[in-house]
Formats: structure tokens, sequence, C-alpha cells
């Protein structure tokens, strides 16, 4: 066996739980998925992710919970009632700038 040393790290209970669940079921111990990770790290001379914020899309009413919609309506009537409103120009010139629509 090569030379080896330890690595120790800090990380939250609940994903250690999940992600050791599915290297489990893939077969593979958490040393050696850690193994790989660094390999990784080796062969592309950088982190092995895609380290970017996903495009940003308007939130669909159907995906939400009824606790989230609440959340939106609830901030609806608080712009209403403080008097900061839109006009449809205006909302339409931000989905633009916001989500290219």
């Amino acid at each position: 066996m090569a030379n080896t040393t330890a690595v120790y790290a800090r990380i939250d209970n609940g994903l250690k739980e999940n992600a050791e669940n599915i290297l489990n079921q893939l077969g593979i111990s958490p040393s050696s998925a850690i193994q790989m990770f660094y390999s990784q790290i080796v062969l592309t001379r950088g982190l092995p992710l895609n380290l970017q914020l996903p495009p940003a899309k308007p939130t669909a009413i159907d995906s939400m919970s009824r606790a989230e919609l609440d959340a939106e309506l609830t901030k609806g009537m608080e712009s209403l009632s403080s008097g900061k409103t839109y006009t449809a120009d205006e909302v339409d010139a931000e989905l633009h700038k916001e989500f290219g629509i």
C-alpha cells in the first residue's frame, strides 16, 4: 500500500449520512470517494465541479408550496399598502433584464 495520510473534515451530519448512503449504494467507501475527488483535483488542476449559479428563471406558481405562495402574496400586499407599485412597462423591463423574457 502507498504511503497514506489522514484527512479530517467537519461536515453536517445529514449531508454525511445522505452522501454515505449514496456511496454505499454505489459500492464505494467514503475513503475511496475522497481519494477519487483528490485524484480529479490533481488531474484537472482545479475543482472537478461546475461552480456556477443556475440560470435565473421565474418561479412558477404551481411549483410553490402553499407557504411560499402565501409569503409572496403577503409581500405583494405589503408593497401595495406602502404605495410601492410598478407599471406594466416597468414589470416587462424587469422581466427582460432579469430573465431575458
